[in-house]
């Protein structure tokens, strides 16, 4: 009489749930990877500055237009609803904020886009600049 109980089954890999595993952690480095891609906001021509420093990815990336736009990752805001943005961040004060200019754009309009960090209390301000020796 043979005992069925003792017989050795040949081993056999599950492939089902390694798939399933691996597509999850597929799509798990995808959405990890787009979150790491830093806002490269709207093609400015940039000033020219030869103290230019490579700074961390900031946190904010505010690009303001010749003609005065402010731009935030594709997004037209006005001062009061950028200031609202960054008081909205949970802790303006360690809120890292890079400012785009144009070379065209006025100064008042780069000078409005501090004012409204500082009144939601963001003290980490970047100024975004090109490499190089400035022309005279």
């Amino acid at each position: 009489m043979k005992m069925r109980y003792f017989e050795h089954r040949k081993a056999r890999i599950e492939i089902i749930p390694m798939i399933d595993v691996m597509l999850f952690l597929l799509v798990f480095f995808i959405i990890i990877t787009l979150q790491m891609i830093p806002d490269k906001g709207v093609n400015l021509q940039l000033p020219v500055s030869s103290q230019t420093d490579v700074l961390p990815h900031p946190k904010f990336t505010v690009n303001v237009l010749a003609d005065g736009t402010i731009k935030v990752k594709d997004d037209v805001m006005t001062p009061d609803q950028l200031t609202a943005m960054f008081a909205a961040d949970g802790a303006p004060d360690k809120t890292e904020l890079t400012i785009a200019t144009d070379k065209a754009t006025a100064f008042q309009h780069f000078i409005t886009v501090i004012d409204a960090a500082r009144k939601a209390g963001v003290t980490d301000i970047g100024i975004a600049a090109q490499p190089g020796t400035p022309a005279d």
